[in-house]
């Protein structure tokens, strides 16, 4: 994708992915591996929070709930990542993972602020079955937010190619559910990377995502910020 978009100008760019084992840059030097977080933030019912300032994108995780927490400043624009949420997934190495979405989303409500919005970045469903995705809708109903914007990870698309998943989450999208939209300033693309994909291979976009890709950024101006979220590291 890089290649094909070097002549693009870009201030700054964040790529949000759901799953990782590193991190390429730790601009905070606070010792957070984040993509290695991202990859198992759904067991400990938590996320990420995300600013921007000044055209400039921070994070932190989303701490625990406490009386501090209406004592956090917060900027004025800010949004959430979550997910992985897996919702019908009963093994060992999460028995309860309505209870710890539970957690992810009282510790959204207690922000001192209501966020912009979330991004959940896949794997909504563990086997992409209505009910599934029935339980979550109504779970993140509860939360505190402007809107909801989803991507697929592999096991939202696994038993039907994605129908259900789109025909829930995906109105106004492109093709397998790829999408773009503006907030206060900032420029959001949701990709799509796990459709036809081996276990344990990486995600890949396909020539007609790429083309839409490269048409969407090519009338942006230098100065705006772009966030890019899908469920495979890109």
């Amino acid at each position: 994708m890089k290649n094909k978009l070097q002549n693009t100008k870009l201030k700054e760019t964040r790529y949000l992915a759901a799953d990782a084992d590193h991190i390429d840059h730790n601009t905070e030097n606070d010792g957070i591996d984040r993509r290695g977080f991202l990859k198992c933030m759904a067991w400990a019912g938590t996320g990420m929070l995300w600013t921007v300032s000044g055209g400039v994108l921070g994070s932190r995780i989303l701490s625990p709930i406490s009386a501090n927490a209406a004592e956090t400043p917060m900027a004025g624009f800010s949004f959430v990542q979550i997910s992985d949420s897996h919702i019908g997934f009963n093994k060992p190495a999460n028995t309860d993972v309505v209870g710890t979405l539970k957690q992810a989303i009282a510790k959204i409500n207690a922000l001192p602020a209501v966020p912009d919005l979330i991004l959940h970045t896949g794997d909504l469903s563990h086997l992409s079955e209505p009910e599934e995705f029935d339980t979550l809708d109504q779970m993140l109903k509860t939360t505190r937010a402007g809107q909801i914007f989803y991507v697929p990870g592999e096991h939202d698309v696994i038993s039907d190619g994605g129908k259900e998943f789109r025909a829930r989450y995906g109105k106004g999208t492109k093709g397998n559910g790829w999408f773009s939209f503006e907030q206060k300033g900032v420029h959001f693309i949701g990709l799509v990377n796990v459709m036809n994909i081996a276990e344990g291979a990486l995600g890949q976009l396909g020539d007609d995502q790429l083309a839409w890709l490269k048409d969407d950024v090519s009338g942006l101006s230098s100065s705006t910020p772009i966030v890019v979220f899908a469920h495979v590291p890109l």
